[in-house]
């Protein structure tokens, strides 16, 4: 009852390693984490000017590309899980929209053009701070120019997918629901949590 208490008014679990704010961002003094008036949980605080820094969860975006009964994988060029296989995702940047973003990062990683469709899974990966979000996306043609974040990008049926090299959990899960919605005649969306 009192890890169920402690949730709900906002303590993180332990497993969660949040990233520390030291130093105030608009005046440099250092800062200190307490519960400022009317909240619940404990912010980074400055001592001298009282500015409250908030650390929100990191928003990672990209898509599920496909061609015919294919989809688009790259490999990764990148810690971590170097030589592993994603869906080509990354983390939002700031002044684009989410769609725009996955995009973006469709783009850079696998140097593919797709027209955006539905979103299609968001999944809270709380443990490490994020907010995954996948689109399905339509291939416009199967020319990539990969970039240098991805050793290769190539397009795989279910059965050809290197299931056991797939980096993250995330895109496992994403991929799974694709097959299996294809397989039923009718795409969802999915939600979920990775623990």
């Amino acid at each position: 009852m009192r890890r169920g208490l402690s949730l709900r008014l906002g303590t993180l679990p332990s497993m969660f390693a949040p990233r520390r704010i030291q130093h105030c961002r608009v005046c440099g003094t250092a800062t200190a984490y307490r519960v400022p008036a009317d909240d619940n949980r404990e912010r980074a605080v400055c001592g001298a000017c009282g500015e409250i820094h908030y650390e929100n969860p990191i928003n990672v975006v990209g898509t599920v590309p496909v061609w015919g009964d294919q989809v688009l994988l790259c490999r990764r060029n990148i810690e971590p899980r170097h030589g592993m296989w994603t869906l080509p995702a990354g983390f939002l940047e700031l002044g684009e929209t989410v769609s725009a973003g996955a995009l973006r990062e469709t783009e850079e990683e696998a140097g593919a053009h797709v027209q955006l469709q539905e979103l299609f899974t968001v999944l809270d990966v709380v443990r490490a701070g994020q907010l995954h979000l996948f689109w399905r996306a339509r291939m416009l043609d199967t020319h990539l120019a990969p970039g240098p974040e991805t050793i290769e990008a190539r397009l795989f049926r279910e059965d050809e997918v290197p299931w056991e090299q797939i980096a993250f959990r995330t895109v496992r899960q994403t991929l799974e629901h694709f097959f299996a919605d294809r397989r039923a005649g009718r795409f969802e969306l999915h939600t979920g949590q990775i623990g």
